[in-house]
């Protein structure tokens, strides 16, 4: 069990500044930009790359948390030359039918049976931000993208949301899943802390957002 100790959080003092949110480690060749339908497997077979390679070179991305827009780091020789060396995040469609309570990014479909708008800050795996228990969750697991922080009177540990309504470089845009997996002792009442990869200074750009989430079933 685990929680983290008080965070500050520092917002950019010049805006417009586009960071990478995911460091490409040195062993790293190429950068790809997912789309929607990508998987390691797919990955390896299009780039000729070795899967578990290619995992270890993205430690941080869950093999079930691939979305459109995300980086990934492609190791070792490749079978494919990048058309574009300096690839953008393309933008989702995020549609809402509060009728039927379905939500619907990236393609897929989502029900829901709730919305919390709560204001949502990021951490990174810097020691300073996680405490004398390192770079895991409340848990003990470590962090990865697509664990937030909560305060579980809001909302209860293992809840899974749609996170809707940030700006921030390397992440989703629009829309990504994530679970209610860590806490923090700043995080009380309608507030997230989303986990992201990247070194502090990068992650400390996110700042303080607004956004709303959707409790999907």
């Amino acid at each position: 069990m685990k929680k983290r100790f008080l965070k500050v959080k520092i917002l950019a003092a010049a805006l417009g500044i586009t960071l990478a949110v995911q460091a490409v480690p040195i062993h790293a060749d190429s950068v790809h930009v997912a789309k929607e339908g990508d998987t390691f497997y797919t990955l390896s077979k299009e780039y000729g790359v070795d899967m578990n390679k290619l995992m270890n070179a993205n430690p941080n991305i869950p093999a079930t948390n691939i979305y459109a827009g995300l980086k990934l780091n492609i190791p070792g020789e490749t079978m494919k030359a990048f058309a574009d060396p300096a690839p953008q995040l393309i933008t989702a469609s995020l549609n809402v039918d509060s009728g039927q309570k379905i939500v619907e990014a990236w393609g897929k479909s989502f029900t829901y049976n709730k919305t919390l708008k709560v204001k949502a800050t990021a951490y990174s795996s810097a020691a300073n931000e996680n405490g004398r228990w390192g770079a895991v969750d409340y848990f003990g697991n470590p962090l990865e993208l697509g664990t937030i922080a909560v305060d579980p009177s809001i909302i209860p540990l293992g809840t899974r949301v749609l996170v809707t309504g940030h700006s921030f470089p390397g992440l989703p845009k629009k829309a990504f899943v994530a679970t209610a997996r860590d806490t923090g002792s700043a995080i009380k009442g309608n507030r997230i802390d989303i986990f992201v990869p990247g070194s502090p200074q990068e992650v400390s750009n996110f700042g303080f957002q607004d956004v709303e989430l959707y409790f999907i079933n």
